[in-house]
């Protein structure tokens, strides 16, 4: 028979084995659990963002980036200016140009889009869109359009597309014509300069540019639900006499990454949303 203190000895070791038994059950039913959700995007976005770099990746730092997408393990890119402008598949974690084509000098490259399996670039003032292949880059035809090209992205069903002002306009991804338009606006008042645009979670995120924003658009309404604040995230040891604004918005919906960059920058970061540290008064 046990003594007192061998039975309280006894009873400790049944428990600390009892619970590396429940401790080792939760870690395997964790482990076997799918994948986490909100990598990047958090399920429970507040009105004012701020992000955490996650990983950099290499840029062309030539690159003036207009229009940027993720598909099947790659960046998509438009780049822009006259003479300059072009369309590249890029390999995410060296920046490499795997593949590219140059447009005409008098074409300026904006945003971009992938809809079915072609990829849809913008041009800024010439009203001309272009539909490539993806797969091979083959040019398989032209849209044209009244206003000025600035953002693409699309929502599963319908084009929406940015001209540089307050409005969002709705196309037809066959026709290409106009369907809807929505007036973007925060507090009453319009948000302009709207560029590069990325569909992620139901929400239009747009770029304002000539700021260190993005904003979170409602589509269905034109309302602002979020400020996402990316300032200081290209760091000034990076930056040359030529680098421009940020600009660049791309979303990895089955990994859940959220990558950005901008014109002329050398590197493009995966990052992750948090919330804008409230500050005692």
């Amino acid at each position: 028979m046990l003594g007192p203190e061998k039975k309280v000895g006894h009873w400790r070791l049944v428990a600390a084995i009892i619970g590396l038994v429940l401790l080792g059950a939760a870690a395997s039913v964790y482990l076997a659990s799918p994948k986490q959700p909100y990598v990047s995007i958090p399920p429970d976005l507040t009105p004012y963002m701020t992000y955490e770099v996650i990983n950099a990746f290499p840029h062309d730092p030539g690159a003036f980036t207009q229009g940027l997408v993720y598909w099947d393990g790659y960046l998509y890119e438009s780049t822009g200016l006259y003479g300059e402008s072009s369309l590249r598949k890029v390999a995410l974690t060296t920046g490499e140009v795997l593949q590219r084509i140059d447009l005409a000098p008098g074409y300026f490259g904006e945003g971009l889009a992938i809809w079915e399996d072609s990829l849809l670039q913008l041009t800024w003032r010439e009203g001309t869109g272009f539909i490539y292949a993806i797969r091979d880059f083959s040019l398989r035809g032209q849209f044209h359009y009244p206003m000025e090209g600035w953002g693409l992205t699309h929502d599963g069903e319908q084009l929406i597309m940015s001209d540089g002002s307050a409005r969002l306009y709705f196309l037809h991804p066959s026709t290409f014509e106009i369907t809807g338009i929505v007036n973007v606006t925060y507090q009453d008042g319009p948000i302009e300069r709207l560029n590069e645009l990325e569909f992620i979670q139901g929400e239009v995120f747009a770029n304002i540019w000539l700021t260190d924003h993005i904003v979170r658009i409602d589509p269905a309404t034109g309302n602002v639900m979020g400020w996402i604040d990316m300032e200081g995230i290209l760091p000034q040891s990076l930056r040359a006499p030529d680098t421009d604004v940020l600009n660049g918005i791309a979303y990895d919906q089955e990994g859940d990454r959220l990558f950005v960059t901008g014109k002329r920058w050398p590197q493009l970061y995966e990052i992750r949303l948090v919330p804008v540290p409230q500050t005692e008064n």
